[in-house]
């Protein structure tokens, strides 16, 4: 193992990765000032979609999917910095949805899913994307449908959707080394990723901007949402209109993140006194539900490899198929639904990339967690004084919004809405409280891990009341 570096030399390192984004940013304003281009040439077109396979009729707002080529020297290993090339590697796939209300003035969103390496296509299918699969059976040979999703966050923003790290959903690389990230190389990329995106969309730049994100992800969230904040001091272009972040069920590293899982499982009666075998009998990410099959294997030994340039006939990696009252067939109804030859085309995926989509790899692929603890920058962020919305399902037994709540509760001792009821149709859909660091805390009534998959009317009603600066 590398000795590791020194404090100052780190802060050093990142003043260098500052002062690229800043040459990068300059001369890509000076080559489309020249050139009269807004758009990378190093990145290929989106693709504008208007319609998907297996929907009855149209999408109800713009979809646009396409590539961005990460091509600094990104990776950072104990302050190390690795190029990533930028003819032969990382690819971040992304799809953006524009939002169904004022797409000139809504925020903008960037949703990140956690999970080992999962596709964002989880967060936009079961959690707060416009549509939805039918649950129905799958008979092997049809299509599975499509419905609108009538909760759908797009109806209040616009939400930009990123694969992320290098190796989930549809992003790839080339060079095998792009797939060695972690958790500070990942949030690099998805920092250059944003400058490159925006560069290229200029009409949402005025737009309030947030990011977002669940479980492992919501790691990764504060400490980007703290180095956008670092650029936005540094004077790096564009200028991006940062206001805050949002996470739920969020994973921290800290050793608090599961302190509370024998009490809370204790406390709702599924563990006796004397019983400290927690996850035997439940379905952890909603102790209510039906303990079924995961659904999210990842790829064989033999199939892994052939992420890049063969060419694969036969989905060699199907899911387990489980019972149909599972809130987990439709996570098997995606797989074949996104492996279609249909839907592949109308997305713009790159033939000979990823040529078998998983929703999950389950660590096939190098990952080093290198955020040791969030809290830090959960912390940092606060101090900032942006926005932060802080959501967990309260029947998780993965995440238990108890602990949740103690880290939150020691990021402020300033109380400007006291713990209290949050209401939906007159009824509880939660509680909250929030603090004078602009920290709001919520529980969702009958949320699971993935909150908006179990409840999403009552989560959009809450994400849409704090996007819009309303009381929850």
């Amino acid at each position: 193992m590398p000795p590791r570096r020194p404090a100052a030399q780190c802060v050093r390192y990142m003043a260098a990765f500052w002062f690229i984004i800043l040459l990068v940013s300059f001369f890509s304003g000076f080559a489309a000032a020249t050139t009269g281009e807004t758009t990378s040439t190093s990145n290929p077109k989106p693709t504008y979609i208007t319609s998907l396979p297996g929907l009855d009729g149209a999408l109800p707002s713009l979809l646009e999917t396409g590539y961005v080529r990460p091509s600094m020297p990104m990776t950072m290993d104990d302050c190390r910095y690795v190029t990533v090339d930028e003819e032969n590697g990382a690819e971040l796939f992304y799809y953006f949805v524009e939002s169904e209300g004022d797409p000139g003035r809504d925020p903008v969103l960037l949703w990140l899913t956690g999970g080992h390496r999962c596709s964002v296509l989880s967060g936009l299918v079961f959690e707060i994307g416009p549509v939805e699969l039918v649950r129905q059976p799958y008979d092997g040979i049809s299509l599975p449908r499509l419905r609108w999703n009538p909760n759908s966050w797009t109806k209040v923003a616009s939400i930009l959707f990123v694969d992320s790290p290098v190796g989930a959903g549809f992003s790839f690389s080339r060079d095998p080394n792009g797939y060695d990230v972690g958790d500070v190389s990942a949030s690099l990329q998805l920092i250059e990723f944003l400058y490159k995106w925006f560069s290229a969309h200029e009409d949402y730049l005025a737009n309030p901007f947030y990011l977002g994100g669940g479980s492992y992800a919501a790691k990764l969230v504060p400490f980007i949402t703290q180095k956008i904040s670092e650029g936005i001091e540094a004077g790096v272009r564009p200028i991006i209109n940062l206001k805050g972040y949002t996470v739920g069920n969020p994973l921290t590293g800290d050793t608090i993140d599961f302190d509370s899982r024998v009490p809370y499982c204790h406390g709702v009666g599924v563990i006796s006194d004397q019983l400290y075998k927690l996850f035997d009998e439940i379905s952890a990410p909603h102790i209510l539900h039906n303990k079924c099959i995961a659904v999210s294997p990842g790829p064989s030994d033999v199939s892994r490899r052939k992420i890049l340039n063969e060419e694969v006939d036969l989905l060699q990696n199907p899911p387990p198929r489980p019972p149909i009252e599972c809130i987990e067939y439709p996570h098997y109804l995606l797989y074949f639904w996104v492996n279609n030859n249909a839907t592949r085309e109308t997305l713009g995926i790159k033939k000979g990339t990823v040529n078998e989509w998983v929703r999950c790899h389950q660590g096939d692929l190098p990952y080093d967690e290198d955020i040791v603890n969030g809290i830090e920058y959960h912390r940092k962020v606060a101090s900032l004084n942006y926005r932060t919305l802080v959501y967990s399902g309260d029947h998780d037994a993965v995440l238990p919004f108890l602990s949740t709540q103690a880290w939150v509760r020691s990021l402020s001792d300033h109380i400007v809405d006291d713990w209290r009821a949050w209401h939906l149709d007159g009824q509880s859909a939660g509680f909250t409280m929030t603090y004078g660091n602009n920290v709001t805390f919520a529980t969702v009534k009958g949320g699971g891990h993935t909150a908006p998959e179990y409840q999403p009317e009552r989560c959009f009603a809450m994400f849409s009341r704090w996007i819009s600066n309303r009381p929850l």
